[in-house]
């Protein structure tokens, strides 16, 4: 299934309370619910003045139909067209 990576804009993110992230968090996770198993959240990371958020779903409308009934906002969503790590520098296993 296709994961994303999703930018929200979110002035003063990087100053929300744990109170206020705990409430962001929730309301995803009921939003998730009533979308049912198809869409996953993976995790986020706060920025400054932004969330980067992983989900992993069928289309890219699941993401932004969570986003709508969250109330959250979704300014750019984008498909991961492969993952890479440090085990990719590494040269591949001779057979």
């Amino acid at each position: 299934m296709p994961k994303y990576v999703i930018e929200r804009l979110i002035p003063g993110a990087g100053k929300l309370s744990p109170e206020e992230l705990r409430s962001i968090s929730q309301r995803s996770c009921d939003v998730l619910n009533e979308l049912g198993p198809q869409i996953t959240w993976v995790q986020s990371y706060v920025t400054d003045n932004k969330l980067f958020c992983v989900y992993i779903a069928p289309n890219e409308e699941m993401v932004r139909e969570h986003a709508k009934r969250g109330g959250f906002p979704a300014n750019h969503i984008s498909q991961v067209a492969t993952l890479i790590d440090p085990t990719t520098a590494e040269p591949t296993a001779v057979r």
